[in-house]
This record gives C-alpha cells, sequence and structure tokens, in this order.
C-alpha cells in the first residue's frame, strides 16, 4: 500500500501539520489516496460543523434575552389595547357592523 510520506505531494510542517497538495482529479497515484482524500475532507467538514455548533452555543443566552424581551413588549402592546375591549363584550371574532374602518358592504360600497 502506498504511503503519503513517500509521495512528492506530501509535506510536513515544523509544528507538526500535514499538509497534502494532492488534487483528486488530476494527480492521483492510486486509489488509497482518493480514500485518504476523503476522509480528510469528511475531517475538515466535521471540524467546520463543530465550530458552528461553538459559536451557536456562544450566541444561546444572548437569543434567549431576545426572545423573552420580545415576548414582554407583545405582552405590553396587548395591555395598551386593552382599554379598547372590555372583558365580556369582545371575544375576537365579532366585529361591530357599523364601524367606519373601510370594510365594503354586501353592495360593493364603503
Amino acid at each position: 500500500m502506498f504511503q503519503c510520506e513517500e509521495c512528492e505531494y506530501f509535506s510536513r510542517e515544523d509544528d507538526g501539520q500535514i499538509s497534502l497538495k494532492c488534487d483528486p482529479f488530476s494527480n492521483v497515484k492510486g486509489p488509497e489516496c482518493l480514500a485518504r482524500w476523503q476522509l480528510i475532507r469528511i475531517d475538515h467538514m466535521i471540524a467546520c460543523y463543530q465550530a458552528t455548533l461553538r459559536y451557536y452555543e456562544k450566541f444561546a443566552p444572548m437569543q434567549e434575552k431576545m426572545f423573552r424581551a420580545m415576548e414582554n413588549e407583545i405582552d405590553s402592546m396587548a395591555e395598551t389595547e386593552s382599554w379598547k375591549y372590555s372583558g365580556d363584550d369582545y371575544d375576537g371574532d365579532d366585529v361591530d357592523e357599523d364601524d367606519d374602518l373601510g370594510h365594503e358592504d354586501d353592495d360593493g360600497w364603503k
């Protein structure tokens, strides 16, 4: 089996990091090269995914605060609008027929 260390496209940095300059579309030496290249790519994708998860974990507390603030805003808006409706008269479905909100009548006139 062909080892990457024997390939001219292989290089190891001083800090031990491995660098492969091979291109799976043009200069593949054998089938094991493709398998290794795929493993390296999958490892890179996993590292990116884990970095994304760490990023989302940092935002989680801020998102919770934003959701609570939005809920408070919606609740306060509902409270400020509550004076328009009395608790017993308003069930949410009825609309006064003679309201002047621009609704059309049956004959098409406003």
